[in-house]
């Protein structure tokens, strides 16, 4: 592919910028100052702190209330364990997207498309994956079985999986309803998640502390540090869909870039947003970042931003990814049998049907709803994450793209999201929605390899010295690299020897 033309303000840009080769394959990043972060304090980190908040509606999801729970069930709390590793290097990765941020204005993506080869492969190699990963809506489907439950005041049947597609299709509705009011999608998307978030953990605290026993939570509590366990004979396809998803999970954990960029952190308050269709205005989204010259003040400035970031990933996303995993499999462990086989229709309700017999129809509404705003949520973040991801790959690596319609980015994002809406409403016909959640749980987890990777590779290439992550966190992202590698193997290795019976 030839390189494009380097436009005269590329000319302006510090020399150890130009050298780096950001503008092969895109063009060049404009130059001007950070801008300064309000003074951190208290108030203001409540204020500003927000994408950790939808990232953690989209993590507390089917990981917790689902695959979590059924690892639990069936292999007891010691598999926990790997969550705590996976929660953790899912925190860093975050970050390390988030720097090239902040520096840029970009979300991580358009990174990925300035390294070689560039957008011709790039371009497709990150949207494939986001359909191999969330083109699979078990979120709504299994959010359904949580209404359907409701609406039938018992566990649904297969017998009853008409009554759940009738609510999962509601379901995506909504989502396309929630995504196209407010002026910018982000500051709409970041207010439901903040209630939704705010009524799981809290009604996951009030449940645990007076309603399960204190030998309960110290077999969960063990299982978190129970280092190197696990158990023989594994259903490996479970425990790495488990692994990937305690957390955002691959694509999830990288699109936190995209909601940091229109919430404005860094050299995102320079480039724009995506705005809402309805109740938003056109907005002129640059297709290219900005950057700044690494003087001691913008350095300064840039640190200020990172401390936000800081508090937004480990205190509210990572405490709370740890808070609602412990949470559900406590009470999963307390509540269910072990041994007993999560499947089915019945998917989202056995929680609710085992606190049911020791609070009644109030505890039997009140679990079945809080099932339902996690997996909701999920896939109201999962719509906006893939749709934001795709718009932005394109939006960013093809000039035609952006002068469709008028340049207004409104109307690429809103196509990608019918489109995906309508064959989401398709593909929860193709299998019971448990198994669709692994399908992309096991993609997230194929899905880690590259973005890890090309993380590291781009805050290599393209960021000044200055503003590079430390040594210890690229090892910390090399051995998470590690780590999610041994489970795909496993996957891999399990599925063809098991399934396919090809080893």
């Amino acid at each position: 592919m030839s390189s494009v033309s380097r436009p005269a303000e590329a000319l302006q840009l510090p020399d150890e910028v130009k050298q780096n080769d950001h503008d092969r394959y895109l063009p060049a990043w404009n130059l001007t100052d950070i801008p300064a972060p309000v003074k951190f304090n208290f108030r203001n980190v409540l204020a500003i702190i927000g994408p950790g908040a939808i990232a953690l509606s989209m993590s507390i999801g089917s990981g917790e209330w689902l695959a979590g729970p059924a690892s639990v069930v069936t292999y007891g709390p010691t598999v926990l364990w790997v969550v705590s590793l996976a929660i953790f290097g899912q925190t860093i990765l975050n970050m390390e997207a988030c720097r090239y941020t902040l520096y840029t204005g970009e979300p991580i993506y358009t990174g990925y498309l300035r390294t070689w080869p560039g957008p011709k492969l790039w371009g497709w190699v990150y949207p494939l994956l986001g359909v191999l990963q969330w083109g699979w809506p078990g979120w709504a489907a299994t959010a359904a079985t949580a209404l359907a439950a409701l609406w039938l005041g018992r566990l649904p049947t297969n017998a009853d999986q008409g009554t759940v597609l009738v609510f999962s299709y509601i379901g995506f509705a909504v989502c396309v309803g929630v995504l196209s009011v407010g002026g910018r999608i982000e500051r709409t998307l970041e207010l439901v998640s903040w209630f939704m978030v705010i009524w799981i953990l809290v009604f996951l605290l009030v449940v645990c502390v007076f309603l399960t026993s204190p030998a309960s939570w110290g077999a969960i509590a063990g299982g978190f540090v129970s280092f190197g366990q696990l158990p023989a004979n594994a259903d490996w396809f479970l425990l790495s869909g488990f692994v990937a998803y305690a957390g955002a999970g691959g694509l999830g954990n990288t699109t936190i870039s995209n909601w940091m960029r229109d919430k404005g952190y860094g050299m995102g308050g320079v480039v724009g947003f995506i705005p809402a269709a309805v109740g938003g205005r056109k907005i002129n989204l640059s297709h290219n970042g900005s950057v700044f010259k690494t003087t001691p003040e913008n350095v300064a400035r840039f640190k200020e931003w990172w401390k936000y970031l800081s508090v937004d990933q480990y205190i509210l996303w990572m405490i709370g990814c740890f808070l609602g995993m412990g949470f559900c499999v406590l009470l999963a462990y307390h509540y269910i049998p072990a041994g007993t086989k999560l499947s089915g229709m019945a998917i989202a309700a056995y929680q609710a049907e085992g606190l049911a017999k020791v609070g009644g129809n109030i505890l039997w509404v009140l679990t079945l709803l809080n099932g339902f705003w996690i997996l909701f949520g999920t896939q109201l973040s999962i719509t906006d994450g893939f749709v934001r991801t795709v718009t932005d790959i394109l939006w960013n690596g093809s000039e035609r793209v952006r002068t469709w319609r008028g340049g207004d980015v409104r109307a690429i994002y809103y196509v990608i999201l019918i489109a995906f809406a309508v064959w989401g409403c398709i593909a929860m016909n193709l299998a019971q929605p448990f198994v669709l959640i692994l399908l992309g749980a096991n993609a997230a987890g194929l899905a880690f390899l590259f973005l890890i990777a090309h993380t590291l590779y781009v805050n290599r290439k393209f960021l000044p010295k200055e503003l590079r992550p430390p040594l210890w966190r690229e090892v910390v992202m090399v051995l998470f690299w590690i780590f999610s590698a041994f489970f795909v193997y496993q996957v891999a290795f399990y599925q063809l020897h098991t399934q396919l019976k090809w080893i």
